[in-house]
């Protein structure tokens, strides 16, 4: 809005004229929605082009839900570090000093869907606890080739150790993983468990766990590591679920092909709320996280078979809701690790449900099965839960050759 005066050479000024009032072209609001949005993938990242939008544009922003992805002043982006066969619906906006335009929307899936995950069967074994058996006894007995060792601890704030006291080379663990290597096998390394002291409470980034869980892939090579997020120290504290998740981000990265697990507890009819909890925020940080690992046990069952089947069904769900993935997409990402025997609430799991539940896994296209432990794959008919055998009338080794099958 403007007035006018007059003049003289004097400087004198005139009254103040009317004043008038207009507005430049162009507008001087938030810029015009971007158009159409197009993509290409890879098995680890989407590619985003689209049309400029009107308007006076400073760049453009890239979110996934309420997260920004990434943010350009050209018309086209990248985002990488996806896992394979993930589905992802991101939102391009412009943007300028008055605002940001309405968001063009696209859902894209990377590729790899053809189940390249697939992980052998490989039961828990531990070597601190319950009479560990020789690897390779077992191997040959059964056919198995894999085993998830267990468990990484720390042995003082954030330095990895087995157990928490055994040294991650030079001892029997490296004794038995060099076993398992040398008849042809792989392992995969558990960090966690149920009880004691734990790395993700103990490292105070994200930086400083995925160093600590570096330390174990140099020392160990193995083909996945899988992450037991249990109890009220890791699950159930989020601040600690978060800076586990930043840190298998790094871990990834560095590792590309090293497969990545997460295992915890669940109910009859899928993860509650900290499983929840748990996706979604994988889902939200862009985690690459191969396999989702259900727990179905410790219910009081007398059903152990339906119930696992009910609880895998559930996270198939959760995973559906999380991702956007179908369910042949869901079930690849998933596992079930059980407990053979006799579990903590006396439930019974015999050879026989167990390979009801081994059928399951692999009609529906599950790429991971685990069971608590080799450790207790041997016979003691009415002996109770106990750490070297199952408390039930079996063969040696025979939820091992189930295992085998998948």
């Amino acid at each position: 809005t403007y007035t006018v005066r007059a003049r003289d050479a004097a400087g004198n000024l005139s009254g103040v004229s009317n004043s008038v009032t207009a507005t430049t072209s162009g507008g001087t609001g938030a810029p015009g929605q971007p158009g159409a949005v197009t993509t290409s993938v890879t098995n680890s990242s989407i590619a985003l082009s689209w049309g400029a939008s009107s308007g006076t544009v400073t760049g453009y922003r890239v979110y996934e839900g309420a997260t920004q992805r990434a943010q350009v002043t050209g018309t086209s982006a990248t985002i990488s570090g996806l896992g394979a066969c993930t589905t992802h619906t991101y939102t391009v906006r412009a943007y300028n000093s008055a605002g940001e335009s309405a968001g063009r929307d696209a859902t894209a899936t990377t590729t790899g869907c053809g189940n390249p995950t697939k992980m052998p069967g490989a039961p828990y074994l531990y070597m601190g606890w319950g009479n560990p058996p020789n690897p390779g006894t077992v191997m040959d007995a059964t056919g198995v080739r894999s085993f998830t060792m267990a468990f990484i601890l720390s042995s003082g704030g954030c330095t990895p150790a087995w157990d928490g006291n055994r040294p991650l080379t030079g001892g029997a663990d490296q004794q038995a993983i060099n076993t398992i290597k040398s008849k042809g096998g792989s392992v995969q390394i558990s960090f966690g468990g149920w009880s004691g002291n734990k790395l993700g409470p103990n490292c105070a980034t994200p930086q400083a766990f995925a160093g600590a869980v570096q330390q174990v892939i140099n020392a160990v090579g193995p083909a996945v590591v899988d992450f037991d997020i249990e109890n009220t120290d890791e699950f159930e504290n989020y601040t600690v679920q978060d800076r586990i998740l930043n840190g298998l981000k790094i871990v990834k990265q560095n590792n590309p092909n090293v497969k990545i697990v997460v295992t915890f507890g669940t109910s009859r009819t899928g993860p509650n709320s900290h499983g929840i909890r748990l996706i979604n925020q994988a889902r939200a940080l862009a985690v690459p996280i191969d396999n989702f690992t259900i727990m179905p046990f410790d219910f009081g069952s007398a059903n152990i078979y339906q119930d696992t089947v009910n609880a895998s069904e559930g996270l198939k769900n959760a995973l559906k809701s999380a991702y956007g993935w179908t369910d042949a997409q869901a079930y690849a990402h998933m596992g079930i690790s059980g407990m053979n025997g006799l579990s903590d609430q006396q439930e019974l799991t015999t050879p026989a449900t167990w390979t009801q539940i081994r059928d399951w896994a692999n009609s529906r296209g599950l790429t991971r099965l685990a069971y608590w432990a080799v450790n207790r794959d041997r016979p003691c008919p009415g002996g109770g839960v106990t750490s070297n055998c199952s408390g039930i009338a079996q063969a040696d080794w025979e939820f091992t050759r189930i295992t085998a099958g998948f």
